[in-house]
Formats: C-alpha cells, structure tokens, sequence
C-alpha cells in the first residue's frame, strides 16, 4: 500500500499528532505499507518535492506543534492557473500520485485545501482528508483538531491582560484571529472572562458598545475587556455592498479592525484604549492535551477509511461520535457562528454584550 500524505493552508497545533495517528494505524494494520510525504502542501505535489517517510519519522512528534512536512497556501482560485514555471498545477499534481503508484492521498487541511482535494477526487484520485482548522470553520464537522489549543493561547492573552487593565483603569481589546467566523474569539472570550465579544456574524453597533463600557463604569468597575474577532464589523459597514466596502476600506489608515475601533471609542469616551493581537502566537506552540487527543483519534479514523478504500471523505464529528461526510458536501462551505446559537444565548445571559442592541 502506498500512501501520499501532506498538511495544507495555515498550520496549527497538533498536525503532527494527528499524522502520527494516521501512519501509526497503518503501521500496526498492514505488513506492507509506503508513506510518501509532500513536502510544504500541494506544493510539493505539484513540483514533486516529497520523501518516502520511516516509521521513526512519526516518532516523538505528538506534542510538537508546526508540520514536519511544512505547509503552504495554494488559493484555490489559482489552482487551475500554471505556476511560475508554467506547469499546470492540478496536472501535475495527478502525475505525481499515478508515477508514483498511490493508492490513496491523505490531506490535513482547512476550508480552501478542501477544496482542492474534491477537485483532485473528482478526477479520479483516491483521497481521504482530516479536518484541520483553528477558526473550527469546516462544514460537516463539529470540532476541527488545532482548536482547543487556540483557544487556550487566546484565553490566556486576555487572562494576562486583566491584570493590567484593572490596575491602569483602561479598556483594552484583544483581537483573535478569524476574518470570516467568530468561533475562536466566542469560546476565548467567554472563558477569558471578555465583557464584550465582538464576532462577524454580528455586526456590532459602536454606540452598543459604548453603552456597555459606561454601565460598568457606573457599577464601579473602571476596566473593560474587549474579544474582537479580526473580521469583526459594525453595523454599519454590514449595510454596504462588497463593492462600497472595499472602497471604504482602501481609506482606512489603521492596521486592523481593533485599532479603528479603539479609535472611534477613544474619541466618544475621552478614556485611555489599548490594543493587544496575539497573531500568529496563537496557531503555534505545544498543542493541549485535548487537541492531541482529537488530532490522532481523527488519524485512527482516517486510517480505518483507507484500510477500508472508503475514499472521498472527510473524517468528522457528528453529535460527539466520530464519522465521515463526502468531500463534495465539505469543499467550499463555511461554518459560521448561527445568531441563535447556544453559546450566544449564553454569553448574553451572563451579561456579555454581543455588541448588538437589544
């Protein structure tokens, strides 16, 4: 058996664990069994960079965070243009698998490398792919392995920002990764103890927000936490079309979300805002307990589908059991952060503004 193996998009933690699961189950279950790493994602398929791993490669990477294979992002609105050598990707990369006499290709990756891996099972190859993710974005799935670990990194950041924003009496808003759903900055936001969450599925209301801030000052409590979700937005930004957005945007004179923010807020409420992005800190790092965990248990699964030549699926979550959901019902969708959702009625029962008003 031959097996083609690499980790695709954005790293995280616990990508290691999770192929260690994957050829360690192969491993114990096969006489016979060739694992072929590509090196630095889709790109080392296209170009033919890989190496054919030992079983002692796998050894001693559970709590290493990062990929030993590297990653890269190949967009997939670029996948079907050549590259700068002129080569044609998708091309490519089916060469590589058929000279190479794969019988399956395993693809740890997010929301975009999904996509790329329906494409390349829709033209015949046999893959099965991992849920990798710490924006726990992937349609199908209720829990992405990378995610637990970012939330503790976040969690920590605005546990350790407490301190300093009581003793100086400051608002400070603590950006978390996430352009396009809030799951990260709503799960580190409630157990960092954040007043106010700010996530893109709401778009929050600056007045709100304020509002919030003045109450507490009122209650006698002189600092405000804020958690903003990167691709947070005000409502009225949400009124514009695509278009107007982006040209609005191309007048903006601050770095990020957070900072224009802090901006208006320091302009309405004469007091002291500060801003703290933990960035890429929070994708990197020894993963938690849980997350290594979850990242070989979805390898186990992944094997057992490839033991088994169930191809063409993803490994899932589905009311805490572990299954399997067809690329195409993954490849292109996002899981956004429902308004209804438990956790928001949640928060909001604990007095935690969404930022929207009631």
């Amino acid at each position: 058996m031959k097996i083609g193996m690499l980790t695709s998009g954005g790293d995280c933690q616990s990508l290691n664990a999770a192929m260690r699961g994957v050829a360690k189950t192969l491993y114990n279950n096969t006489n016979d069994v060739e694992i072929y790493g590509f090196l630095d994602g889709y790109k080392g398929m296209i170009t033919k960079n890989y190496k054919l791993m030992k079983e002692e490669d796998f050894s001693g990477i559970l709590t290493e965070g990062g990929t030993i294979l590297g990653t890269s992002r190949t967009p997939f609105k670029y996948i079907n243009e050549p590259d700068k050598e002129g080569r044609d990707k998708v091309a490519g990369m089916i060469k590589t698998y058929k000279d190479l006499k794969l019988d399956c290709l395993v693809m740890l990756g997010g929301n975009g490398s999904h996509k790329t891996a329906a494409l390349l099972s829709q033209k015949g190859l046999n893959v099965v792919t991992l849920p990798k993710t710490i924006d726990n974005d992937i349609e199908g799935t209720e829990m992405s392995f990378g995610f637990q670990s970012a939330i503790d990194v976040a969690t920590r950041t605005i546990d350790e920002i407490h301190t300093t924003a009581a003793s100086h009496s400051r608002v400070f808003i603590v950006e978390i990764m996430g352009h396009k759903t809030g799951w990260l900055t709503l799960h580190s936001g409630i157990a960092g103890g954040a007043d106010i969450i700010l996530i893109p599925e709401i778009p929050y209301n600056v007045d709100e927000v304020l509002n919030t801030i003045r109450k507490r000052e009122k209650q006698g409590k002189k600092f405000t936490i804020i958690a903003m979700a990167e691709g947070a937005i005000s409502d009225e930004d949400a009124k514009l079309s695509k278009k107007e957005l982006k040209e609005k945007r191309k007048t903006y004179t601050f770095p990020s979300v957070a900072y224009q923010l802090s901006d208006e807020l320091q302009k309405k409420a004469g007091q002291e805002v500060r801003v703290t992005i933990p960035g890429h800190v929070q994708r990197g790092g020894i993963p938690s307990a849980s997350d290594r965990t979850l990242a070989t248990r979805i390898g186990v699964e992944a094997a057992g589908l490839i033991l088994r030549k169930d191809y063409g699926n993803m490994v899932c979550i589905k009311e805490g059991k572990f299954s399997k959901i067809p690329l195409e019902e993954v490849a292109g969708k996002t899981k956004m952060v429902n308004v209804d959702n438990e956790l928001i009625r949640q928060a909001e029962s604990l007095g935690i503004s969404l930022g929207r008003k009631a």
